[in-house]
């Protein structure tokens, strides 16, 4: 049976083998019932007879292994034979048979829980969670209880009232006053309980402190984390306590760092990384604590260098930089190019900069690829924050030949640099030649995208030197694969037809040093993490939401796909009405988190991408086209004369049409659609477009229900048929039909968060060319909501 071969045939002789006297055999055949009673619930009645017996057997190892065969059946219709055992094993002398009876209460309790209330089982856990001399009978009790209560809870206002009594002082100091008896795993349970409970006033909260001052240098590191997790917690409104908290928890952690096995090391190193995140200034000067070994794993060590940087300031700064320029020599590649980052990071938090700028400046003449790599991308974030020390950086990235730079992002950061300051490098335009040249040999859009906008600043800095190279690129991307490589030699190209001063003015305006680099977690995030501390979470470094599945986030969430959802039965009106939806808010929050966590600069940070659709640059393009003349249908004369020159100076003769205006969406009023066919469609159809809007102060005043803003979508013959969540997170599925198109469906899902006044939207469209002009006018309509 234990190598998987189907022995299920021989059970009747199994049982019948059942009545012997010796346990070991005992132990064998009640291993075999338990496998296979569910699979044959008619030959599992047979065993009920023995079991029965041996519940009663002089021997409590029997009695105890009895109970929980018994338990273990899984069978539906036997578990009328288990009640009489489970009250006998409750009430048994013997510690280790009431221990299984516990336990086998919850089970029970998943086959039949009627049977389990009725028969009183949970009151007579509670009356031996409080009485029981056993400690492990206590902790089986307390864990079996906060199960079954909580599941209890949604249907029943006496479970939800013994629930929240879990939670009273009176059994949280008696957990608490017997602590020291309980296994490791039991003062886990107690302490993960602890955290729940509100103290009264501050010196509640120092009676439990002083409780359990002594755990923190328990052995193991489960019951250490637990405990720092109480304290913590319990401190969070008590800012000079939390701290002196911090300081004397750091000594257990870093013990437990260095001892025991990596993987053990690890995990403990991630809750001290969470730490060292959210007060650097308590680890300073312990940072010699995070220096790597040689013999640590790369996750370890990436862990390290990450808690190094950020307990980095002005008196440890030097010693801190001297450990990590040893470790960009390392063989280990992946260690070297992070001790780079670490580097770079330490120099724009403005510490030492002076010193580190000279050391990055010397790994680019280590001649070795990966190293120079790394280097050039950090030099490229340090320009952009202290333009001053460009003299310095660029005199010797002069020097670097774009052959050796093979890292996309490598050679991305050293064309921006050829381009930003081509008039102090020389040879900029003809480096930038050669590699406009070998335009068929760079993979990388990326590249691509920085050598057109290199390119043209060179061109406007260099015009003489830059033409034919300009010229070269333009060509090059307008016939460009990539959509986003095409679009920006178009736009430049349309620019420059324009007028060469609006170019200028777009492409290369005077530039303000960057004060700070976007943070690629936000701070609910973290805070979330930190709720959630002791747990997969700091591992994983992001919160359970995002990583567990549907399943074990609560009774009822919010579904990506729409099947889950309750939706509404079709109206008089032909209005799909939308129906209120119980939903977790975690289920809202992942959707707009993730979003959220995803969005960011890409290119390395560039300023310098492929235009990506959000408010800023919107109102970027309202701001250019109030100042030029870029929408009107005909351009001036001027700007006619200066395009003949512009085709003149780069030998183009490309035809400046205008982009034909697309005609006006209309919408049914009268649309409806068959929650079926919803549904079937929204698994069926790609997503279109994913676009983020704001949403004004009176319309975020104005959602205190969800149904005001399905009213206010219908005014607009935009209908729902699924909407759920409560403030501050609401979650809509809209639907609208073009007119005079039975076919032309839109399908909208809609999460709005009304802390952060913005709105996440994701279409599917039968007919996806249209789904931009439709997108612009939901967002129209939600822009109106809460005006008068």
């Amino acid at each position: 049976m234990t190598v998987g071969i189907d022995v299920s045939s021989l059970f009747s002789e199994m049982v019948m083998c059942s009545a012997t006297s010796d346990t070991v055999l005992k132990k064998m055949c009640y291993l075999y019932v338990g496998n296979y009673a569910k699979g044959n619930p008619d030959l599992a009645l047979l065993t009920i007879n023995f079991l029965q017996k041996d519940c009663r057997d002089e021997d409590p190892m029997i009695r105890g292994l009895a109970l929980r065969s018994l338990c273990s059946l899984r069978v539906a219709n036997l578990v009328e034979y288990l009640v009489g055992p489970m009250g006998s094993g409750l009430k048994d002398n013997n510690g280790y048979v009431r221990t299984v009876a516990t336990i086998g209460v919850l089970k029970l309790y998943h086959i039949s829980s009627t049977t389990c209330i009725d028969a009183d089982f949970p009151s007579m856990l509670k009356d031996l969670m409080l009485n029981d001399p056993d400690a492990q009978v206590v902790a089986n009790c307390l864990s079996a209880l906060q199960e079954i209560w909580s599941l209890e809870a949604s249907t029943s206002e006496e479970a939800s009232r013994e629930r929240e009594a879990l939670l009273s002082k009176p059994v949280i100091y008696y957990l608490l006053n017997r602590i020291k008896d309980f296994s490791e795993w039991a003062q886990c349970l107690v302490l993960d309980l602890v955290v729940k409970y509100i103290p009264s006033d501050s010196n509640e909260i120092f009676d439990i402190m002083n409780l359990l001052e002594d755990r923190l240098q328990h052995a193991n590191g489960a019951v250490v984390l637990a405990t720092i997790k109480v304290f913590l917690h319990l401190t969070l409104s008590m800012t000079d306590v939390h701290q002196q908290v911090y300081e004397r928890i750091k000594a257990p952690l870093l013990t437990l760092v260095s001892s025991g096995s990596q993987e053990l090391s690890y995990a403990v190193l991630c809750h001290l990384h969470l730490l060292v995140m959210r007060a650097p200034i308590l680890f300073s000067s312990d940072y010699k604590h995070f220096y790597c070994q040689y013999n640590e794993p790369f996750y370890v060590k990436k862990l390290k260098l990450e808690m190094l940087t950020a307990v980095a300031n002005e008196s440890n700064t030097y010693e801190i930089v001297t450990e990590l320029c040893e470790y960009a020599a390392n063989v280990d590649v992946p260690i070297a190019r992070e001790s780079i980052r670490a580097v770079g990071k330490i120099a724009l938090q403005q510490y030492d900069v002076n010193a580190i700028v000279d050391r990055l400046l010397q790994f680019l003449e280590m001649d070795k690829d990966h190293v120079t790599a790394e280097t050039l991308v950090l030099v490229k974030d340090l320009l952009r924050k202290y333009p001053q020390w460009s003299h310095d950086c660029i005199a010797v990235v002069g020097n670097i030949s774009s052959k050796n730079v093979q890292e996309p992002k490598a050679k991305a950061a050293l064309i921006w640099m050829l381009g930003e300051y081509s008039q102090d490098i020389s040879d900029a335009p003809y480096i930038l030649e050669s590699l406009v040249e070998n335009w068929e040999d760079e993979h990388s859009a990326e590249v691509r995208l920085h050598l057109l906008t290199a390119v043209l600043k060179c061109f406007l800095r260099r015009p003489p030197e830059t033409q034919k190279a300009l010229g070269a690129a333009l060509a090059a991307g307008l016939a460009d694969s990539h959509q986003d490589v095409h679009d920006r030699a178009l736009f430049y190209y349309r620019l420059l037809q324009y007028n060469v001063n609006v170019t200028e003015r777009v492409v290369d305006p005077p530039k303000q040093a960057v004060s700070v680099f976007a943070d690629t977690q936000s701070s609910e995030i973290k805070d979330r993490i930190f709720d959630e501390f002791n747990s997969l979470s700091v591992v994983y470094q992001k919160p359970s939401y995002m990583f567990t599945d549907k399943e074990h986030r609560g009774p009822f969430e919010f579904s990506e796909e729409l099947g889950s959802l309750s939706v509404g039965v079709e109206s008089a009106h032909n209005v799909i009405p939308a129906q209120r939806v119980d939903a977790n808010d975690n289920d809202l929050l992942l959707s707009t988190s993730e979003k959220e966590e995803n969005k960011g600069p890409s290119s390395n940070g560039s300023s310098y991408n492929a235009p990506v659709y959000d408010g800023s640059i919107s109102l970027t393009v309202s701001q250019t086209q109030t100042e030029t003349p870029y929408s009107s249908p005909a351009l001036p004369t001027q700007a006619s004369q200066s395009t003949l020159a512009i085709d003149d100076l780069l030998g183009l003769g490309l035809p400046a049409a205008p982009s034909p205006v697309p005609p006006p969406l209309k919408l049914n009023v009268r649309a409806a659609l068959d929650p079926n066919t919803f549904q079937r469609k929204w698994g069926q159809l790609p997503v279109s477009l994913t676009q983020e809007c704001s949403i004004n102060p009176q319309g975020i005043a104005a959602l205190t229900t969800p149904q005001v803003l399905i009213r206010h979508m219908q005014g607009h013959s935009i209908h729902c048929i699924a909407s759920g969540g409560q403030a501050p997170n609401f979650k809509f599925f809209f639907f609208a039909q073009k007119a005079e198109e039975p076919a032309g469906f839109f399908l909208v899902e809609c999460v709005i968060n009304t802390s952060s006044s913005k709105a996440q939207i994701k279409v599917k469209a039968d007919d996806q060319s249209t789904s931009q002009v439709f997108s612009d006018l939901f967002q129209s309509a939600l822009s109106k909501f809460g005006k008068l």
